[in-house]
């Protein structure tokens, strides 16, 4: 990422002689669906005039998930000038583009198009005057496996994924075995050769900043078989949701480079650490951070309104912040995941955590550790900021700080700590009585929620609940 004040705003005419000079001779185009995937299609160079920043290109909104009725299926792409890069994975030179969805006819922006979603918080926080830009910054962990299996049929049902790093394979015939296999929960971070992957986060990272995206360090995670994390800086939302999509690509193809497979589902593995995806958040104006003050862990009162509003709305923000539902089996106690609604100085236990790295007010910031990383960055970016800023706005007072380890409560104490839903069905029904807060500014539109929870619902709560789950033949068969 490029900081705010050094940012490069490419024009039409600079994207085109990029192109010239990389001797491009294919354009990618690439959006984002309403669920979080990264959609495609390309263009010969050819067509790569300054026009089409402005004319677009058309094509069929029906296939996408969650978009448009085939009786009005007719979209258009705006690509953006400011997100052109050199794609690192093509043989052939390609320039990519990541684009706005608009509709052909009235050239309004469409209302499920998740980046215009993000655009449209970014402009809400200025229209109230409270500041000016938010930044954030996550910190998406992922595993990268050797081998991955399942299947889903009528009469049979199972998933099987292995790494040379497994610990379940410390007796493995690998002519020879070699060992130096990571045990459940010692996987932070022993250096090679328990840490086999240093060489593969290293290009990851590395095409990372080729391709604009300021990094700070790469390292193994905490579970055994390849959990790794690659954290990047923090940037403006809308370019922090860019950067996401971008560290999920290069994540995935370079594993595939190597090889091997990598995954961003939050719980593949059982008894041992999920993946999440913690996301630091501030609020500045006129180059002057918010969060600041000479409250409880050096917040201002602001910043402490702001994880007001993050601890009232989790459980509604949950429905797009841990979005699946294997994100609930993440979310369980014993797993460094917070399931508890507290905030706290310095401890990981807690749902949202203030940083003490630092005593400069630049590096004040919250960062909530309920989110994961099969979340859609645009959207769980712009409900996050939402919800601070009714926070701000309304004064939400977060109550007492909890600096306990909240693992180690009993159960008197944990009966006055409210929890995060413990499925999809508990968040979607939160959003669905929870979601005023979102419609301000028409940043989330009525109809975006009823089809994000619909879509959930009949699609992902739905298939889950219908089908006899493998454990249950383990429990049940000899009934």
């Amino acid at each position: 990422m490029i900081k705010v004040e050094e940012e490069i705003r490419m024009t039409p005419k600079e994207v085109v002689d990029l192109a010239k000079k990389n001797k491009t001779k294919i354009v990618d185009i690439k959006f984002m669906d309403l669920l979080g995937t990264w959609q495609h299609f390309s263009v010969p160079t050819s067509e790569l005039e300054e026009s089409l920043f402005e004319e677009g290109l058309g094509f069929d909104g029906s296939s996408i998930r969650g978009w448009q009725a085939i009786n009005a299926s007719d979209m258009l792409v705006i690509p953006d000038p400011t997100t052109a890069v050199m794609d690192p994975f093509m043989n052939v030179p390609t320039l990519s583009v990541l684009c706005n969805i608009v509709d052909p006819i009235t050239k309004e922006k469409y209302s499920r198009d998740p980046r215009n979603v993000a655009q449209k918080a970014e402009a809400y926080l200025k229209s109230t005057g409270i500041g000016d830009t938010a930044f954030f910054g996550p910190e998406p962990e992922f595993f990268i496996f050797d081998d991955v299996r399942y299947q889903n049929d009528s009469n049979q049902c199972f998933y099987a994924v292995d790494s040379d790093e497994g610990t379940w394979n410390s007796g493995r015939d690998e002519e020879p075995n070699l060992g130096h296999k990571p045990r459940h929960k010692e996987g932070y971070f022993p250096v090679s050769p328990s840490d086999s992957l240093q060489d593969i986060r290293t290009e990851m990272l590395l095409l990372m900043e080729q391709v604009g995206i300021a990094m700070e360090c790469h390292h193994h995670e905490v579970a055994t078989a390849g959990q790794c994390e690659i954290d990047m800086r923090f940037a403006p939302l809308v370019q922090c949701a860019d950067n996401l999509m971008w560290y999920k690509y290069i994540v995935k193809n370079v594993a595939k480079r190597y090889g091997k497979t990598a995954t961003f589902m939050p719980k593949p593995l059982f008894n041992d650490n999920g993946t999440g995806m913690h996301v630091h958040q501030s609020i500045w104006k006129d180059g002057n951070p918010l969060f600041a003050g000479n409250g409880y862990a050096g917040f201002s009162e602001m910043g402490l309104n702001y994880i007001g509003g993050i601890l009232k709305h989790a459980s509604a923000i949950c429905a797009f912040a841990a979005p699946t539902t294997n994100s609930y089996k993440r979310l369980v106690p014993g797993f460094e995941a917070p399931v508890n609604l507290a905030y706290s100085s310095r401890n990981r236990s807690a749902a949202i955590r203030i940083p003490m790295y630092s005593p400069s007010p630049k590096a004040k910031r919250m960062e909530a550790r309920f989110p994961d990383p099969s979340s859609n960055g645009y959207l769980a970016f712009a409900v996050m900021l939402m919800a601070g800023l009714d926070g701000i706005e309304n004064k939400i007072d977060p109550g007492e700080p909890l600096d306990k380890n909240i693992y180690a409560l009993g159960p008197e104490e944990l009966a006055n700590i409210p929890t995060l839903p413990t499925s999809l069905e508990g968040a979607l029904g939160a959003l669905e009585s929870d979601h005023d807060f979102l419609l301000k500014g028409d940043v989330f539109t009525q109809d975006l929620i009823d089809t994000w929870i619909e879509y959930k619902r009949e699609n992902e709560v739905d298939q889950l609940r219908l089908r006899p789950h493998p454990y249950e033949m383990h429990m049940y068969y000899d009934v």
